[in-house]
């Protein structure tokens, strides 16, 4: 996350490619830090990195016959 400080919900879901119901779900959860400014919902870029760093991770499935 390089550049701006925070990001609106819609700016969260393009850089985190989720969904508005993705990202307020992890708010209202706890798993995403969001801030209020007046109106507007504002969520800081190291919180997003944390948040997409302890999503779980994709294990290869041992499964799949390899060529």
């Amino acid at each position: 996350m390089q550049g701006q400080p925070a990001y609106t919900i819609a700016e969260v879901c393009a850089v985190a490619r989720a969904s508005r119901t993705v990202v307020y779900r992890a708010i209202k959860n706890g798993e995403l830090v969001a801030r209020k400014r007046g109106r507007r919902t504002l969520v800081l870029a190291e919180d997003i990195s944390t948040w997409l760093n302890q999503l779980p991770t994709v294990v290869p499935n041992s499964r799949v016959k390899q060529r």
